[in-house]
């Protein structure tokens, strides 16, 4: 997908998909990168879960980011065909399986800590990588457009992996530990 070019003492420039040579400390790369970053910790958590109906939202999350990742690794100025589209569907997807999810959850009154089985603690960590996915983006989108479906995916995915973080937490009789504690 991505050539990496070294000569000699640079610094390391990289080529967009189109072709565009750019550092790789641009805010294109580091976007694009974090986005591969949660897709890897997506996969991790997708390899430890045994529902199969978690294992299949999961890798379909998989390929959106995978789709994200390819538009934001194109160079606007150039026109780049043939890549597949994140549309809105894909973020009423996430909203209904977060509408599931929450129907069976108890009301949420407090911040919650992190962790309790490590299910949980996937989750929790792929939301953080989520998060600063969806900060770098928008950074990105600032200096340069981004489609607003991509942030709004990555906004919503970060509430999914949050809720889905709790529901294991239900399915394996894990505590939720709430902040602050009460000693």
């Amino acid at each position: 997908m991505v050539k990496i070019y070294t000569k000699g003492g640079d610094l390391g420039e990289t080529s967009l998909l189109n072709g565009t040579r750019v550092s790789k400390s641009h805010n294109r790369v580091e976007a694009y990168g974090t986005l591969d970053e949660l897709n890897s910790f997506i996969g991790v958590l997708r390899d430890h879960l045994e529902p199969a109906h978690y294992r299949e939202i999961l890798l379909r999350i998989q390929e959106n980011l995978f789709t994200a990742e390819a538009h934001i690794a194109v160079d606007p100025e150039k026109k780049a065909e043939g890549l597949p589209e994140l549309d809105e569907e894909e973020i009423l997807i996430l909203e209904k399986e977060i509408d599931q999810m929450t129907s069976e959850l108890p009301p949420l009154n407090s911040f919650i800590l992190p962790g309790g089985d490590p299910h949980v603690s996937r989750c929790h960590v792929a939301r953080t990588v989520c998060r600063r996915a969806e900060r770098t983006v928008i950074r990105l989108h600032r200096e340069s457009s981004v489609s607003p479906v991509i942030i709004r995916y990555l906004n919503r995915l970060s509430d999914y992996l949050f809720v889905l973080a709790r529901m294991l937490g239900k399915e394996f009789n894990s505590e939720e530990i709430t902040w602050p504690r009460k000693r």
